[in-house]
């Protein structure tokens, strides 16, 4: 994964898109936000059964918003995803993926 963070990084800096830590995050939440407006209406808004649509295009905005934030903070994303399945791991174990308290 450190190979599309450094993509992600100077596609960032080449078209000086750096901003501060509060707006990489708002950018997340807002793609976010837009798939979740995208499942809302491949639902008619719950009216009908869930019909599964094509989110690709979001999952990419996402994903691109989310390293962007992992390099504003300096987090390898491969070392926190091992650490995220690590952690769930042991709750797998203890009987539950409930996250109660680390």
């Amino acid at each position: 994964m450190s190979n599309i963070q450094a993509k992600v990084e100077v596609f960032v800096k080449l078209h000086e898109m750096e901003s501060p830590a509060d707006s990489r995050v708002l950018d997340l939440v807002s793609e976010v936000g837009e798939l979740a407006k995208d499942v809302l209406k491949m639902s008619d808004y719950g009216r009908k059964n869930f019909e599964k649509g094509d989110a690709a295009d979001e999952l990419g905005d996402i994903f691109f918003s989310l390293i962007n934030v992992a390099n504003y903070f300096g987090v390898d994303l491969d070392e926190a995803v091992n650490a995220s399945m690590n952690k769930y791991s042991k709750r797998i174990e203890k009987g539950s993926v409930d996250s109660g308290k680390d």
